[in-house]
């Protein structure tokens, strides 16, 4: 049996088999039931449904995803949130990438000044349809609630400051190694900026984990035949 699945799904499958130790059987299973459709629809790690209008949190669903892989940042072991965020700027134009279209890189350790006290977004990120500011915070371990009350005092920091007036509300996403996504929905459940919680997948290269579950799904094909 052979399975069409775009790149995305071929990363989302090869990350799954990584992480939880999938057997051959196990991923056939998952394929054939289609389970990265089941979790798409499940985790929905962002509260853009009731903090945008329909429109654009329709578009801003289309645009975030739950999951990045940063293998082209060539790590072999965790790094801490500096180093990482070195890494990706060096990196950028690869990083927007994965990000996907319509995202222009504003900068870096993004400075807002408000009664005398400065503050620091890790990245910012313009995108051209959504007409948002986008502010990625990196978080090297599992998704902590606080960091939700952090970034959203960030986005309204953004869009008292700097948010134009024919733009939309400024966005947030939170980066981190991994999530609980009822931990992420009930963290996000009174938050009135919107916000996006996503895990990033470093270890391994993505050629490697195209490579990985390419393999596995001809493995399972030719069993099947």
């Amino acid at each position: 049996m052979s399975y069409d699945l775009s790149p995305e799904y071929i990363v989302f499958y090869a990350n799954e088999v990584y992480a939880k130790g999938w057997s051959r059987d196990m991923l056939n299973h998952a394929l054939k039931s289609e389970y990265h459709l089941s979790m798409q629809a499940v985790e929905k790690s962002n509260n853009f449904d009731t903090t945008l209008p329909a429109q654009q949190a329709d578009y801003a669903n289309e645009v975030f995803r739950s999951s990045y892989n940063l293998g082209f940042i060539d790590a072999v072991e965790p790094l801490k949130e500096l180093e990482l965020e070195r890494r990706l700027v060096q990196k950028i134009t690869t990083f927007i990438m994965e990000l996907g279209g319509g995202f222009s890189f504003i900068g870096n350790q993004h400075t807002l000044t408000y009664n005398d006290k400065e503050y620091r977004v890790d990245l910012l990120f313009f995108h051209r349809r959504l007409r948002s500011m986008v502010a990625i915070e990196l978080k090297i371990g599992e998704f902590k609630p606080e960091y939700v009350g952090k970034m959203n005092f960030y986005l309204s920091l953004l869009d008292k400051l700097e948010k134009a007036p024919d733009e939309n509300p400024s966005i947030g996403i939170i980066l981190c190694a991994e999530k609980d996504h009822l931990e992420v929905e009930l963290a996000l459940q009174d938050v009135n900026k919107p916000i996006g919680v996503a895990e990033y997948q470093y270890l391994l290269p993505k050629n490697k984990l195209q490579e990985l579950v390419t393999n596995e799904m001809k493995n399972s094909s030719n069993n099947d035949d």
